[in-house]
């Protein structure tokens, strides 16, 4: 299955196209999407689908809502993603809320001798995890193209002090080639079988 991924609100587009198993999970799926874009998978997460007045939401389920989200490892993702053109709205991280667009854009053949998932195009780097939203982001790569700028210096040594050392940081750099997809199930037993969220 070939998904359209795309950071909204970001100018120029920072987006992903990607290849999935079909027999792939909701949680599997958020897996591939977070390797894909360059994120930490340091956050929660969800998908939503309007399909009435209430949104149906896929993700971690929140134990004071339990009724409120699906829990992603349960849904298999043709079971929403069953047209071409089906959209969702995947949110990460519900403070900083980074919404991308998650269109389903066909389904094709297993080709031999390829491994899924695959990135297979896209454009720009993702914004560093917690940098405040989008506007935060807008705000970083105006900063970075002025090394007079006040901030400058703490910005800089922000990005290198990361838990992913950004530095030096390209907005403008990605590579579909360089991404490496983790297996979901063992993202999954990191984050809940050993002590994780």
């Amino acid at each position: 299955m070939q998904f359209k991924i795309t950071l909204q609100r970001t100018d120029p587009l920072v987006w992903r196209r990607i290849e999935v198993p079909r027999s792939y999970s909701f949680w599997d799926l958020h897996v591939a999407i977070q390797d894909s874009m360059g994120w930490l998978d340091c956050h929660l997460h969800d998908f939503q689908f309007r399909t009435g007045r209430e949104p149906i939401r896929i993700g971690i389920p929140d134990e004071e809502d339990p009724q409120g989200v699906l829990p992603g490892w349960r849904v298999k993702i043709t079971d929403y993603f069953d047209k071409s053109g089906a959209l969702a709205v995947y949110e990460y991280d519900f403070g900083d809320c980074w919404l991308h667009d998650v269109a389903f854009e066909e389904l094709g053949d297993v080709e031999p001798g390829v491994k899924y998932p695959r990135c297979i195009g896209g454009e720009h780097a993702c914004p560093p995890e917690d940098c405040g939203s989008i506007d935060g982001y807008m705000e970083l790569v105006r900063i970075l193209k002025n090394p007079r700028h006040r901030e400058y210096k703490s910005m800089v040594s922000w990005l290198r002090g990361h838990l992913k050392d950004y530095w030096p940081f390209d907005p403008h750099a990605f590579d579909p080639a360089a991404v490496h997809f983790d297996d979901p199930r063992e993202r999954f037993k990191r984050a809940f079988q050993e002590g994780g969220r």
